[in-house]
């Protein structure tokens, strides 16, 4: 194998893995991002949350709140479907 071809492959898998490096930061940020987005809703509108005060509503009114939905949302988005996109990004 002479040095060129070598050097010629390095440089085309360097390139290769630059692209998959911002997706895969792009993958694991996306979860916790729309957590963390889910959160500084609930903390912005806190009057979307009745946890404190429920006035007499069921659990489904307790339970379903938007930025809670969010929150799962996001944990559940990192949890099952981010990993397993990385592994696939990461077989390439």
């Amino acid at each position: 194998m002479s040095t060129h071809s070598a050097t010629e492959e390095t440089a085309a898998s360097q390139t290769r893995t630059e692209p998959a490096s911002w997706r895969l930061r792009l993958l694991v940020s996306l979860g916790p991002l729309a957590a963390l987005a889910g959160v500084g809703w609930a903390i912005v509108q806190p009057y979307r949350l009745t946890l404190l005060h429920p006035h007499g509503q069921g659990f489904w009114w307790l339970f379903v709140q938007p930025p809670l939905l969010v929150v799962v949302a996001g944990a559940l988005f990192h949890v099952f479907v981010a990993r397993a996109l990385i592994e696939d990004l990461m077989e390439e």
